[in-house]
């Protein structure tokens, strides 16, 4: 199983669901457009899951999966999230409760096969491929909930070779981190270990083997990864 670091001691938190909010920044929303497709603001979370091998940490190396010796793609993008990590076990959990039930928060980033998801949007295929290869999903340290004051006015951006790509505030999030809580644990439930990538903000750009990337959350950290 993927383990992940616990800022600042010695814990560590071992990851098992992956859940993913597509669809929660409406700048985001408004730079993707697909023929044929209608492109609204959702009513509900849009969900989808990832396999725990999805899961990187600091510093490690990003790459596009061969198979039989070729990329399955060529157009892989940038997507940094705040992550929710769950801390307690909750089924259909009150909106107003939901912060009983996280751990902490960490920096992610849910590098995404951006001409496989469009293909497989285009044709009604699901998308796992696009958005669950290895090492997909890295994400940073994980920092405590009581560290932070207000998780719904946090700024997060993304940097690619010292270039700014994507910046927003977490306040700009169609669904809360609380109401997000809520809903997953009236579909799935949630367990302790569960982790929850929350949705992206514009910027969304074509990557390049060698671009560094930097990803950061105001008060929770950072995540460095390199394009392989």
């Amino acid at each position: 199983m993927a383990e992940l670091k616990v800022k600042g001691s010695g814990e560590t938190v071992e990851v098992k669901n992956v859940f993913c909010v597509g669809k929660n920044y409406v700048d985001h929303i408004n730079e993707i457009n697909i023929p044929g497709i209608k492109n609204e603001i959702p009513e509900t979370p849009v969900i989808f899951l990832k396999p725990y091998t999805a899961i990187e940490t600091n510093g490690n190396i990003v790459k596009i999966p061969e198979f039989n010796r070729i990329a399955i793609s060529g157009n892989l993008q940038n997507e940094v999230e705040l992550v929710i990590v769950i801390g307690k076990d909750g089924d259909n959990i009150p909106e107003e409760n939901a912060l009983d039930h996280i751990y902490g928060y960490a920096v992610g980033i849910d590098f995404t096969l951006r001409d496989l998801q469009t293909e497989m949007k285009k044709t009604g295929k699901p998308w796992a491929v696009a958005k669950g290869f290895k090492t997909s999903s890295p994400v940073s340290d994980v920092v405590k909930k009581e560290e932070i004051e207000d998780v719904q006015s946090l700024d997060i951006k993304l940097v690619i070779n010292g270039e700014e790509k994507q910046s927003a505030n977490t306040k700009l999030m169609i669904f809360s981190v609380k109401y997000i809580v809520h809903y997953l644990s009236y579909i799935f439930g949630l367990r302790k270990g569960d982790i929850i990538f929350t949705g992206t903000p514009a910027g969304i750009t074509q990557l390049r083997t060698g671009d560094k990337v930097h990803a950061e959350i105001q008060n929770i950290g950072e995540l460095n990864v390199e394009i392989g």
